[in-house]
């Protein structure tokens, strides 16, 4: 295994960059479509329902379930499944755990970062702190949080001895 680099020991705490979290979102929408929504539905229902034949009805329950899965998760533990999986979480800007009213703030004004192409995103490519428009609006930042030293300490403490020949 190769020896860590300087910059993989230290991510934890620095902003996380715009692949990470385009990655993390992509496993957001795949977790929260694949798995949530017919989940959530055959939950309330307590039946299979088909939706295509209700575009309304279907576009309500997208948006309702959407918001749900977000705001809840952030509020929660401030990450989503996807954010979990590549190491990233959304704290406030003075590096605090974020509040279910920013969650709330953060969630509702996600949409408007798609709005025009998604120039509500270029912030997270040309600014030095990677504010995306809703990050900015909910006073958040989205941060790495896993310690590469930390697990490299535990992967080297799990490793066998090897023996004496």
């Amino acid at each position: 295994m190769k020896p860590p680099t300087p910059a993989d020991i230290g991510r934890q705490g620095n902003y996380a960059g715009a692949v990470t979290r385009l990655v993390a979102f992509a496993a957001d929408i795949g977790a929260s479509w694949g798995i949530g929504l017919g989940f959530a539905i055959n939950l309330v229902t307590g039946k299979q329902v088909n939706l295509t034949s209700r575009q309304i009805l279907a576009l309500i329950a997208i948006i309702i379930w959407e918001f749900v899965y977000f705001a809840y998760q952030w509020a929660l533990g401030g990450k989503t499944i996807g954010m979990a999986l590549l190491g990233i979480r959304v704290v406030a800007t003075d590096g605090d755990p974020i509040t279910p009213k920013q969650a709330v703030i953060r969630t509702v004004t996600l949409p408007l970062s798609f709005l025009l192409f998604g120039l509500g995103f270029l912030g997270i490519l040309l600014n030095k702190d990677r504010h995306a428009l809703h990050d900015r609006l909910a006073k958040t930042v989205v941060v790495y949080s896993w310690d590469a030293r930390a697990a490299r300490l535990r992967w080297l403490a799990k490793q066998e001895p090897v023996p004496p020949a």
